[in-house]
């Protein structure tokens, strides 16, 4: 019985599984947030060039 006690306290493939856990999720949430701002200032963009766009038309 000590021997299975001493085997899964070494067994480390458990603990190395839940860091790129981790290390994934924090990557996701990183990239969401950048995609986000990312997004709300091409928006912004894009309304201004379509407001000089449709001041430039002729009526």
């Amino acid at each position: 019985m000590s021997t299975h006690f001493k085997r899964f306290l070494k067994n480390e493939s458990g603990a190395t599984a839940i860091e790129y856990a981790l290390i994934a999720g924090l990557m996701a949430v990183a990239c969401i947030t950048a995609l986000t701002t990312l997004g709300g200032t091409m928006k912004s963009q894009f309304e201004t060039i379509e407001s000089s766009i449709s001041g430039a038309q002729p009526e």
